[in-house]
């Protein structure tokens, strides 16, 4: 019976971690991708997290 409402309660902490993180994933590849064209490298490796 615990350990049913851990497993909950552990999907909705880890749904929310995702969407509280995801804005910042998404500025950081922002970023990412601008300096790295900046160089004159174009686009690097994508990296899938």
């Amino acid at each position: 019976m615990f350990r049913a409402i851990a497993d909950v309660l552990r999907q909705i902490g880890g749904a929310i971690a995702t969407v509280v993180t995801l804005p910042f994933r998404a500025l950081a590849r922002l970023f990412g991708g601008a300096s790295s064209s900046a160089r004159g490298g174009g686009r690097g490796r994508a990296r899938r997290v």
